[in-house]
């Protein structure tokens, strides 16, 4: 049953997807180019990911926070996100299904011996790695991915099957709203060029309500729910309590049976998240 629900002929891959990043795969570490919004994305998501992750957590490591955590970067692109994951001591797996994505981040990691312990690479869907990597990793992270898979709903049966019970799935996406298309596609795309023109389809944005209900129905509970704003004048990110833009959710997935998830606890979490949009204006 496994092998004929996460066969090749249902891919949450899609073709005309991988087409548009395919001609974009060598630019990736091009901080004032394509990719720049990205770039400037690590200031808020490499944080949110990382003090999560600790204040779930009763084991430090001074330096290398995330030491001993395993995470899956599902379309790791050219290794934006699973650099720094790996630099806070993480053993990150990036996967993307372009190889050339895949050759830029490996090429890149090279530079640095420490990273080229820490990270590996693949070529592949979140599909394919199924069987050979069930309930394998802490963590999996799936940043700016979802809005661009042809079968979001079997995106996050694979993710529940590759995390191990109790793990973390971290998303950020873009909200389907008429504030997101005007400023998603009209202005970022076609009238600033932050983002190459086509990027993005309104139609395939997801909305947080419809996110948190395909992953409460597959076995997850969602912890946090925060908006994200980004201004093209200053390049940078900031948190909001508005998701009607970006936003980013951090869902665990339920323990074994019988068993109650450290994450149903109060978590050091919530009395902290407010201090993350503190002070921060639409």
């Amino acid at each position: 049953t496994m092998k004929r629900l996460f066969s090749a002929s249902h891919s949450s891959v899609d073709s005309k997807e991988m087409k548009k990043f395919q001609l974009l795969a060598h630019k990736w570490w091009d901080e004032e180019g394509e990719y720049s919004a990205l770039h400037s994305m690590n200031d808020i998501r490499v944080p949110f990911i990382r003090d999560t992750l600790l204040n779930m957590s009763s084991n430090y490591h001074l330096g290398n926070p995330l030491s001993g955590v395993k995470i899956l970067d599902v379309g790791c692109g050219g290794g934006l996100l699973s650099e720094p994951l790996g630099r806070l001591g993480a053993s990150v797996t990036g996967i993307d299904p372009l190889e050339d994505n895949i050759r830029t981040a490996d090429q890149h990691k090279s530079f640095d011996p420490v990273l080229a312990k820490r990270i590996q690479y693949k070529s592949s869907s979140l599909e394919e790695i199924v069987e050979e990597c069930m309930e394998t990793f802490d963590v999996i992270v799936a940043s700016e991915v979802v809005e661009h898979v042809a079968d979001l709903e079997m995106f996050i049966k694979c993710c529940s099957q590759v995390l191990k019970p109790e793990g973390s799935l971290f998303i950020t996406t873009i909200n389907k709203t008429q504030l997101s298309y005007v400023l998603g596609i009209v202005v970022a795309e076609k009238i600033t060029g932050i983002v190459p023109e086509g990027t993005h389809e309104w139609e395939k944005f997801v909305p947080p309500e419809e996110l948190e209900r395909l992953l409460e129905s597959n076995g997850f509970s969602v912890k946090t729910v925060n908006g994200m704003l980004y201004n093209p004048l200053s390049g940078s990110w900031s948190w909001m309590e508005s998701t009607s833009i970006n936003y980013a959710m951090h869902a665990v997935k339920s323990g074994a049976q019988g068993q109650s998830s450290p994450a149903d606890a109060p978590s050091e979490l919530e009395s902290e998240q407010p201090l993350a949009t503190a002070g921060t204006t639409m």
